[in-house]
């Protein structure tokens, strides 16, 4: 599957079919939770957090792809990522955009 950022792709004209998306809550255990407490003291990058979200973001990736398949789309244009915080050290990826069917 395509799966681009833009809205367009050159020399392809499509016919839109929706909106597609796949999301995940992940969250770090207590120890390394605690761990990343101390790196906050002291500064620096929080690996286990980094290593988190680049996993929350494959895996909600993924299933966009999965529903943008049940159309069946050609590809996915307009591709985009969007986090929130749910709790402390648990946190929603989101990746949508648009299904469209190749003419």
């Amino acid at each position: 599957m395509l799966v681009v950022t833009t809205e367009k792709i050159p020399g392809q004209e499509f016919e839109v079919l929706g909106l597609v998306k796949g999301s995940t809550i992940q969250c770090k255990n207590i120890g390394r939770d605690i761990g990343s407490s101390f790196k906050n003291l002291v500064g620096g990058e929080m690996k286990s957090y980094v290593e988190m979200m680049n996993q929350a973001r494959d895996i909600a990736y993924e299933r966009m792809v999965q529903d943008a398949a049940r159309f069946p789309a050609d590809a996915i244009v307009a591709m985009r990522f969007a986090t929130s915080s749910i709790a402390q050290g648990a946190a929603e990826v989101m990746a949508y955009g648009t299904a469209v069917k190749f003419k």
